[in-house]
C-alpha cells in the first residue's frame, strides 16, 4: 500500500494507533525549525539530518527513525514528550483545498472553516467503513487542531497503551526468571 494516494476521511470508520511502527520506517520526518532546535538541544545534532531543502529526523542504517523503539510487541516513539508535528499528524493530511480529489468526501468542517482531510491507506490502524461518532467528533478535530498548531497535547491521535506497572513488572520478572537447578 505504500505509494498509494491518500483517501478521504469519510471512508474511514475509525483510526487507532496500533504501534506497528510503519510510520517510523517508511516515511522521512520533516522538522520545523523550532522542533529541530529542541531535538538538537536535548539529544545533539547527530539525531537530525539537514538536507538542501529541509531538516529531518535521522534514520538508522535499517531506515527506521532513530527514536523508534520496541516495547513488548509494539513499536513506540522515544520523542513522545516532544514529538514533531509531522509525526503527530500521521496518517492524516489536512489541507485548505482538496489535494487528492473527492472534495465532498474529504471535506471536514471545523468551526467556521472547511478543511480537506485525507488518510494514508498504508496505516494499519485504519478501519474502513462509515465514520464513527468518536472518530468524527473527537479524533478528527484533534488532528485538525494539531495541524493548525493550536493544540500540542494528544489524546485521541496517539497510541492508547495503558499504563500497567504491575503487568510490566510481572513481564520483567518472567524474562529473568530461571527454574531452580535439579538435584
Amino acid at each position: 500500500m505504500i505509494g498509494m494516494l491518500p483517501l478521504p476521511w469519510r471512508y474511514t470508520a475509525f483510526w487507532d494507533c496500533v504501534g506497528c511502527g510503519r510510520c517510523c520506517r517508511d516515511y522521512d520526518v520533516v522538522l520545523r525549525f523550532d522542533e529541530w532546535v529542541n531535538i538538537v538541544r536535548t539529544y545533539g545534532v547527530g539525531f537530525t539530518e539537514p538536507r538542501i531543502d529541509r531538516l529531518y529526523l535521522k534514520r538508522r542504517e535499517d531506515e527506521t527513525c532513530v527514536f523508534l523503539y520496541k516495547f513488548f510487541n509494539r513499536w513506540l516513539c522515544g520523542l513522545q514528550f516532544m514529538k514533531p508535528r509531522a509525526c503527530k499528524l500521521w496518517p492524516f493530511k489536512i489541507y485548505a483545498e482538496p489535494k487528492y480529489g473527492r472534495p465532498k468526501e474529504a471535506a471536514f468542517s471545523y468551526g467556521e472553516n472547511k478543511f480537506f482531510v485525507y488518510v494514508d491507506p498504508a496505516c494499519m490502524g485504519i478501519s474502513w467503513g462509515n465514520p464513527s461518532q468518536e472518530y468524527t467528533y473527537k479524533t478528527l478535530p484533534e488532528f485538525v487542531e494539531i495541524g493548525l498548531g493550536v493544540r500540542d497535547e494528544q489524546h485521541y491521535s496517539t497510541s492508547k497503551i495503558p499504563y500497567q506497572p504491575a503487568y510490566i513488572r510481572a513481564k520483567e520478572r518472567q524474562r529473568f526468571w530461571r527454574p531452580p537447578p535439579l538435584i
